[in-house]
């Protein structure tokens, strides 16, 4: 992993790609540069891993540019593939407010840029923002429902 600097470019690429999230899309203009000035831009190789099933949760992740792939590990030598991520998608919201260990790994299939929000900036954010903090609580109260759902 190698950090990349944050051009202009980048900067508008994430704000477009971020208002499509529900976590983020009710964000104003104001709060979105308070995120921006904490946002990494890391660029992974083919084949490295962003982050490991079973490790803590520390971060959210939002793809722009490259391939994923999300697997989980079932069984001691055997893994399964759910989804294949793309430019625009994200993954790790729910890190950024519970932190929970990690439930799947996933891995470059190629060279990706990814920008990354650590859960310790963005608690920063939301303590200087107590409405949006309140935004937020919801949005990851239906997402663990629409997870919880996916699981059975």
């Amino acid at each position: 992993m190698k950090k990349l600097p944050l051009t202009d470019a980048d900067t508008v690429l994430f704000t477009k790609l971020v208002k499509k999230i529900n976590f983020f899309a009710s964000m104003n203009m104001a709060l979105l540069e308070k995120i921006l000035n904490r946002i990494e831009y890391r660029l992974y190789g083919g084949g490295e891993k962003v982050c490991r099933q079973g490790e803590p949760g520390d971060a959210f992740f939002v793809v722009a540019e490259g391939k994923l792939k999300v697997s989980v590990r079932e069984a001691f030598l055997f893994s399964r593939t759910l989804a294949t991520l793309g430019t625009g998608d994200c993954f790790g919201e729910m890190s950024l407010l519970e932190r929970k260990d990690r439930n799947a790994t996933v891995a470059c299939d190629e060279g990706s840029k990814i920008f990354v929000l650590t859960a310790d900036h963005f608690s920063q954010v939301l303590t200087e923002n107590p409405s949006f903090a309140q935004e937020i609580k919801r949005l990851a109260k239906e997402r663990q429902v629409e997870l919880d759902k996916n699981k059975k």
